[in-house]
């Protein structure tokens, strides 16, 4: 589904992320960890195409993202809250999203209203614009606009942060039930190494841009994990 090749980003003389090859199948949970600089986001960014690689490239779909728009239709994401529409309420960027889609406003209103539980009553009805929501439900609002149209691809950097405790809780259910779903491939990343073992069947771990663990998911991968930056944080 997705191949990066070759593919690395530098800015003059810093290399950021820089991996040769590496492959996420059709209907795969995959993780992303790493410290703060390691290329997480650049990785999503490439992927994306908000920014340009260096060199190589990523495909999706057999489609050269930084080539061609033809994989936007199928593919959905979101990084931060500058992907909002700070002046629309959240019921109007729902349905602005939906348009883009090809979604009507009963298919909006069928997805959106099964997260409910997701909203705890302070998103749908609460008249407020985007923009004057807090950090947490902003990112509610994004995380359920990547779900509306049916993505193949779901894209998600740092969904868990900014987030309280029941929302988390809720969110590794939506994500664990996205995953369940063999055609959608669901990307994360995170800091949150318990979250993301929970709902990733496979993680990769970035260190300066680099890949240097490539897991298949098990009951020692959190274990796995925490040795591997406990040492980071000693040497």
């Amino acid at each position: 589904m997705i191949q990066s090749h070759n593919l690395s980003k530098s800015y003059g003389s810093n290399t950021v992320l820089n991996i040769e090859n590496l492959d996420i199948p059709k209907g795969q949970s995959f993780g992303l960890v790493g410290n703060n600089g390691a290329g997480k986001t650049t990785f999503f960014s490439l992927l994306l195409d908000l920014i340009k690689p260096t060199t190589g490239r990523i495909t999706s779909n057999n489609i050269v993202v930084s080539e061609s728009e033809d994989w936007k239709p199928f593919t959905s994401s979101f990084i931060d809250e500058s992907f909002l529409i700070g002046y629309l309420t959240p019921e109007e960027y729902f349905y602005f999203i939906g348009d883009l889609r090809g979604q009507n406003k009963a298919d909006v209103d069928a997805l959106v209203s099964q997260f409910e539980d997701f909203f705890n009553g302070e998103i749908i009805g609460a008249k407020k614009y985007l923009r004057d929501l807090s950090k947490g439900n902003q990112k509610k609002a994004g995380i359920v606009a990547a779900l509306i149209g049916n993505p193949e691809v779901v894209i998600l950097d740092e969904p868990f942060a900014n987030l309280d405790p029941t929302t988390q809780i809720r969110l590794k259910q939506i994500i664990k039930k996205l995953a369940d779903d063999r055609e959608i491939s669901v990307l994360v990343s995170s800091h949150d190494l318990m979250h993301v073992t929970e709902v990733c069947e496979r993680i990769v771990v970035l260190e300066k841009g680099e890949v240097i663990k490539d897991i298949r998911t098990s009951e020692a991968t959190l274990k796995e994990l925490e040795a591997h930056f406990a040492s980071q944080s000693s040497s």
